[in-house]
């Protein structure tokens, strides 16, 4: 029982789980910043430019009148909803990319823009073929044609 937890325990404090959960946490408490950043101050505007601060009433579609009588309602499809809910997710994206990812990549940018460049490191089947091709390199001699080995003679000769 005791291997039990001492798994579970090594599972939790792995650095990726925690890393995940407090990720999860932030991005919780964020989804409130940006959707009031929607709700307060874009749509807003959005409704002072076309009246209304969403799409929601634009064009409804009834496929059946319920009979109210039965408890039945009305089968409607509503693409003014839709509208709503795909221009809030562009707005959302937009909202984040320009007030957030913008900023920070321009912080990243200047941060990093006095460290040296580090080496990109090579691959070992890169580097081994990249020796092979230098000591082949090497073995030629002045004026052998290459995929010539050493002791082929040249054409001519």
């Amino acid at each position: 029982m005791r291997n039990v937890f001492s798994g579970f325990r090594d599972f939790i404090l792995r650095g990726n789980v925690v890393e995940l959960a407090v990720a999860v946490v932030i991005g919780a408490a964020f989804t409130a910043v940006v959707n009031a950043v929607v709700q307060w101050f874009i749509n807003p505007i959005i409704g002072a430019i076309f009246g209304k601060p969403n799409f929601d009433d634009i064009w409804d579609i009834t496929l059946r009148h319920g009979a109210k009588a039965d408890g039945s309602e009305d089968s409607v499809i509503s693409v003014g909803h839709l509208l709503t809910a795909v221009v809030n997710f562009v707005l959302i994206a937009a909202a984040i990319y320009f007030l957030i990812v913008l900023p920070m990549n321009k912080i990243n940018e200047r941060r990093n823009r006095n460290k040296p460049a580090e080496e990109t490191p090579v691959a070992d089947d890169v580097q081994l073929l990249t020796e092979i091709r230098d000591l082949l390199a090497q073995q030629q001699r002045p004026g052998q044609h290459p995929g010539q080995t050493s002791g082929q003679p040249t054409p001519g000769q």
